[in-house]
């Protein structure tokens, strides 16, 4: 699976250096020279890929080794790569990892997929410092091919052309772009809690192409950043292979509605193809607009912002109850975070509580600070509809939210190893065939979860007298439960 690909990182010295509207106005401007491009988010993330993506208008993959094993995170780089360009937008620091030795980092993965990196620098109140900065980040790990340098913030002509001499003599790699301060990045998207609101919530697209276009075009220099992409070889081959998922056989399709609005966007594509590949026929479900649940054999929630569309998702009680009512009549439903809060009894979100679906008896609030954030492992340990007992789960979690000191707990089928999930070490909320928790999980690093969902589907159509094909209906065939 070895193939030629112009490919970059770019990568940032922490989180808020840039990296986004760097990747974004390159993207752009790639794609107004007609270039063909594929797009990558190092780490686990929702709301920088859907960013990428529809700058990009091709589907952003995420390449993450924590919950992913690293073999399958370059198969699927080569996989969507393809003839073009790729771009890889880091996450937090180069060098930050989960660990004093960086496993996990955004380094770690411009290493395995052997790409050059391009660094964004914040250099607000400095000048020379840069250079030290940027020669440090070469030299400490001399295996990292830091190619390019991107100024961010800067004052002006003078600051930037200080900054650029000293780099280039003491560092011996070019300025690729000097990027002044535009205010604040928010300027082009605005931010909140988690980061940057969605694209579905944003209605100036055009006119963010325009500033990025304007960006690359001022600011950048891009001939010299593709130029430093197609330095790069063949993308390595993985060493071996962990199989394919478990499959159910196509004898016929089940049908499985997700949450898919301006609340809920929080979706790895993998996720959804699994289920595809898996036999389910998906169907794209409103919570705000949509008044009840279509016939459907299961349902998937995912992430997402329910806690500022509180008051339109409990106003829209129809479709609530019917969500709840499907859950009590067996209907499988698996969620994750800003799903969890959707099947709870309530949500107090400021000074204001709002009824949920009311599948848990329990409440949650919303709380200044996150409660949960980072890489999650997590220990099935109690029998529920998705996963064997003693399963491992790698997934990750980025939530403010958190049970009401008081509130009546749920029973819970997981036992959270590292992480916070829903409190007292417990995560995976579970209730007859409905299971709810904030750990989100990548379908590629977690293999059975599609098939499981898709065979549960399976059983209650069954059980509902439906899902019958010409060919005799859907059989189940090396389904891991």
């Amino acid at each position: 699976m070895s193939l030629s690909s112009s490919r970059l990182v770019i990568a940032g010295l922490s989180g808020d250096s840039g990296k986004t509207i760097a990747s974004l106005s390159f993207l752009s401007a790639l794609k107004r020279k007609g270039f063909a491009v594929s797009v990558f988010k190092k780490g686990p993330d929702y709301i920088d890929p859907a960013w990428l993506s529809r700058v990009a208008r091709v589907s952003c993959r995420n390449l993450d080794t924590w919950m992913v094993d690293r073999d399958d995170v370059l198969r699927s780089f080569a996989k969507h790569s393809g003839d073009g360009i790729a771009v890889v937008e880091g996450n937090r620091g180069l060098y930050d990892g989960k660990d004093p030795s960086g496993t996990h980092s955004t380094a770690e993965l411009a290493k395995l997929i052997d790409a050059p990196v391009v660094l964004v620098v914040n250099t607000t109140k400095t000048t020379r410092t840069v250079a030290a900065i940027v020669k440090g980040c070469i030299d400490f790990d001399p295996g990292v091919k830091i190619a390019g340098v991107i100024l961010n913030r800067v004052a002006g002509k003078r600051h930037v052309g200080i900054i650029t001499e000293t780099i280039e003599k003491y560092c011996n790699v070019p300025v690729v772009g000097a990027i002044p301060k535009l205010g604040a990045d928010s300027t082009l998207i605005p931010g909140r809690h988690l980061g940057l609101v969605t694209p579905e919530e944003f209605d100036n697209i055009d006119g963010l192409r325009s500033a990025l276009n304007d960006i690359a075009e001022r600011y950048i220099d891009v001939d010299r950043m593709i130029d430093i992409a197609s330095t790069a070889g063949p993308v390595p081959t993985p060493r071996s292979g962990s199989g394919p998922s478990p499959a159910v056989r196509r004898g016929g399709k089940v049908t499985i509605g997700y949450f898919s609005d301006p609340v809920f966007t929080f979706y790895y594509p993998e996720n959804l193809e699994a289920l595809e590949a898996a036999g389910a026929k998906l169907v794209a479900v409103s919570s705000l607009s949509g008044k009840k649940l279509p016939r459907i054999d299961a349902l998937y929630i995912g992430g997402g912002f329910p806690e500022t569309h509180a008051e339109q998702l409990a106003g829209n009680r129809p479709m609530m109850d019917s969500v709840a009512k499907a859950s009590a009549d067996g209907m499988p439903v698996y969620a994750e975070c800003g799903g969890l809060i959707y099947l709870a009894r309530s949500l107090k979100y400021g000074d204001k509580v709002y009824p949920m679906a009311g599948v848990f008896p329990v409440d949650l609030e919303m709380h200044s600070k996150p409660v949960g954030h980072g890489y999650t492992s997590i220990r099935v340990d109690t029998p529920n509809p998705f996963f064997e007992v003693d399963t491992v789960l790698r997934g990750h979690e980025f939530h403010y939210s958190g049970p009401v000191e008081g509130t009546t707990h749920a029973a819970s089928c997981m036992a959270v190893e590292t992480g916070v999930g829903f409190g007292e070490a417990r995560d995976g909320l579970v209730k007859g065939n409905t299971l709810a928790c904030y750990c989100h999980i990548h379908a590629d690093g977690v293999k059975q979860w599609a098939s499981s969902v898709v065979s549960r589907a399976v059983e209650y159509a069954a059980a509902k007298g439906r899902g019958r094909s010409n060919d005799g209906g859907i059989s189940i065939k090396s389904v891991a439960l």
